[in-house]
């Protein structure tokens, strides 16, 4: 028995986090790195929003709130889900967490008994199932591939779930892929969770302003209003309103459930930000019309990068259909050695000999419980862009 806790030799940290720290390392050392790896928009957060916040400290909003959130963040949230998702919350059903992430390891935390059961679609964001280990459950991995677009068939998930099984965390558009799912295909999920009344879905909505090509989004709720009494909906102001470091999120659903939540939050981390909340209570009450713009541009730099990728040897690229991230199979690299010596035996090797020999910086996918792929963030600019894909067929043309 060492000093630290045994459940954390279960858990891996953040794969992403690590990427973009080695990528950080080589260009402090001189070395000519494009980070693809983060998962967050390049964008600044929008004037009205930073306004928000500076008058909020003005005003002396700088002191603690409730735990989990000022009633002016709730009611936005409420207004949002209603007039967004078509779903009816009462105040009482909002939770505020720190972060999107915090939302869901609450969740977790208030729900999971040792041996619980948490079905996990991969490719998956890479802290589902580490903070579901945390929580003391045990992540179940339905595997979702690339001949169905990266997205859980019906039959995958039946054959995951079982009695033990407490929550499937769904996400759509999905991090690290992009998939997003129609009514239709989501129609077939909800079908199979009403054959399960023991089974609650989490739904991690982050991406939902971020699709492309006329994609309508919908939530598992919306689409089963069944499902509403065991639904988490959880969102943040992340992504569309670039507000990364904010570390604002949300959820809604049973009264129960935010409850407990409340509870665990009131003795963890108590208040997310002041300031960030009333910033976010315009983010969602203030002007949208920057997110229709935003998402254009990702639409463009999405196109770029899957036809450049697709020019690569021994790499194929879906066209994802939502977020800011491509899901590449680099399969036909396998077994080869790069220009500078490496051989290529993984989806690990690929994205280390990529970084050391062409500085381009990407998650490898086994972090996201799926190989042999990479995770290439296209939330920078068009330029950096366009030269790390040329740097990836460079590399890709000089494998042997």
């Amino acid at each position: 028995m060492g000093f630290i806790a045994d459940a954390l030799s279960r858990v891996k940290p953040s794969a992403t986090i690590a990427v973009s720290t080695k990528a950080r390392e080589l260009k402090a050392a001189g070395k000519d790195v494009i980070g693809l790896g983060a998962g967050e928009p390049d964008f600044d957060t929008p004037d009205n929003i930073k306004q928000a916040a500076i008058d909020a400290i003005n005003r002396g909003e700088t002191k603690y709130t409730a735990a989990d959130g000022i009633l002016e963040l709730k009611q936005a949230i409420v207004d949002k889900l209603k007039r967004e998702n078509g779903l009816d919350y009462a105040l009482s059903q909002v939770s505020v967490g720190t972060g999107g992430k915090q939302v869901i390891y609450n969740a977790l935390v208030a729900t999971l008994n040792p041996g619980d059961e948490v079905v996990i679609p991969a490719p998956y964001w890479v802290s589902y199932p580490d903070m579901t280990l945390l929580a003391g459950g045990e992540p179940v991995i339905a595997e979702a591939t690339i001949e169905t677009n990266f997205k859980l068939t019906p039959e995958a998930l039946e054959a995951a779930i079982t009695p033990k099984t407490k929550w499937l965390i769904f996400n759509s558009p999905s991090n690290p892929t992009g998939a997003a799912y129609s009514r239709d295909e989501l129609k077939g999920l909800t079908d199979v969770l009403m054959r399960h009344e023991h089974v609650w879905v989490m739904s991690d909505d982050m991406y939902e302003h971020l699709t492309y090509d006329g994609f309508q989004f919908v939530t598992p709720a919306q689409v089963e209003p069944r499902l509403y009494d065991r639904t988490l909906t959880m969102n943040g102001v992340s992504k569309a309103y670039a507000m990364t470091g904010w570390r604002i999120g949300y959820g809604a659903g049973p009264e129960v459930l935010i409850n407990a939540m409340r509870k665990i939050q009131s003795q963890s981390t108590s208040n997310p930000s002041s300031v960030s909340q009333w910033a976010a209570v315009e983010a969602l009450n203030g002007t949208q019309d920057f997110i229709a713009e935003r998402a254009e541009v990702f639409k463009s730099r999405r196109d770029l990068v899957v036809s450049m990728l697709n020019q690569a040897n021994g790499i194929d690229c879906p066209m994802p259909e939502g977020a800011f991230y491509v899901y590449p199979s680099c399969a036909g690299c396998i077994g080869k050695t790069s220009e500078g010596g490496t051989l290529i035996e993984n989806d690990e090797d690929f994205v280390t000999a990529l970084l050391e020999e062409e500085g381009v910086a990407c998650v490898h996918g086994t972090a996201f419980g799926l190989s042999p792929f990479f995770r290439i963030s296209y939330a920078t600019s068009t330029e950096a862009l366009e030269t790390a894909c040329q740097r990836i067929q460079k590399f890709c043309a000089g494998l042997r």
